[in-house]
């Protein structure tokens, strides 16, 4: 990989890395109202990323046509705001690992859908590579009890996995990264609200206790500033395909941190499954490729050497 795939290939890992890490802090929200939690940590998010989001920001902003702002409210709706309700949902009647199974299936669906939208064939390493990173998800999670509900709830989680990566592709050029981050936060904050508004009334929003703040400041500032802006930032490196296939991360940083919660345990079971998914990761990146020319390159130079010695 050169220098800018390679950092691509880093803030995606990153991004996907704080993601898990925000399963963790869910659990610590259990008790709090869902849509007053989604407005809090996107309304901050917003306003942390206004001051980031450039130059020339309200320029880029007036240029959006109706289509592209439709795009922004769907992305919002669907892979934000959508995707947390989804997983809460299915999370009534299903245990965790279900939706996460699901969700680690979203690589394999981006590496065929996104090429077949640009009209051209999906890369045989990139969907290889998702697969491995699909089974890594699985076996890092498991199976668990589940329902009709939950199912097709934990189908609705895999579909906003896969919106937030598809429905930013044709935004995320014209707006770059820190933008799109402010603007969609901004858009899913007022979503969450009406949202709450209409679910819960008046019960939407209460003042959070010093365990739910300290949740709510973490998936704000660590999770959706500084993760959504770093996917972007990978995702405009290495497109949404390989991007992608870092989210098989997110299982495997949820496995390392639950312990720290006493909400899971890590085990040989989670070893395995991180050792798919990062093998999955390097296939699909091109990494084992770039490793091997490296080699063979190396070999080719000692032969050589060795046949000058002879001489």
């Amino acid at each position: 990989m050169n220098p800018t795939t390679s950092r691509g290939a880093l803030l995606a890992a990153l991004a996907c890395v704080l993601v898990g890490g925000s399963f963790t802090a869910n659990s610590l929200l259990g008790d709090y109202p869902y849509a007053g939690g989604q407005f809090l940590r996107y309304g901050l998010a917003f306003l942390l990323l206004l001051p980031l989001a450039g130059p020339g920001a309200s320029t880029r902003l007036r240029s959006l046509g109706a289509a592209r702002w439709t795009r922004l409210a769907l992305l919002a709706a669907v892979g934000m705001v959508g995707f947390n309700l989804a997983v809460l949902a299915a999370e009534r009647t299903a245990e965790p690992a279900v939706p996460g199974v699901f969700v680690g299936c979203a690589p394999v669906v981006v590496a065929v859908l996104v090429p077949l939208l640009d009209g051209r064939r999906p890369q045989r390493a990139v969907l290889y590579g998702a697969l491995f990173v699909a089974v890594g998800a699985f076996t890092v999670q498991g199976w668990g009890r589940t329902d009709a509900a939950g199912i097709a709830f934990s189908v609705c989680a895999l579909a906003g996995e896969v919106g937030f990566a598809v429905l930013a592709v044709p935004v995320l050029r014209p707006l770059g990264p820190r933008l799109l981050s402010t603007v969609v936060c901004g858009i899913a904050a007022a979503e969450s609200a009406v949202a709450g508004v209409l679910a819960d009334g008046a019960g939407w929003l209460r003042r959070p206790d010093a365990v739910e703040t300290g949740a709510l400041l973490w998936q704000a500032v660590v999770v959706t500033v500084v993760g959504f802006v770093c996917w972007y930032m990978g995702m405009q490196r290495i497109g949404a395909e390989r991007a992608t296939l870092f989210s098989g991360l997110i299982p495997v940083a949820a496995a390392c941190t639950a312990p720290l919660v006493g909400a899971g345990s890590y085990g040989a079971a989670q070893a395995v499954g991180s050792a798919l998914v990062f093998a999955g990761v390097a296939v699909g990146s091109g990494a084992l490729p770039a490793v091997r020319r490296r080699r063979s390159a190396a070999g080719r130079q000692r032969a050589f050497e060795r046949s000058l010695e002879k001489v």
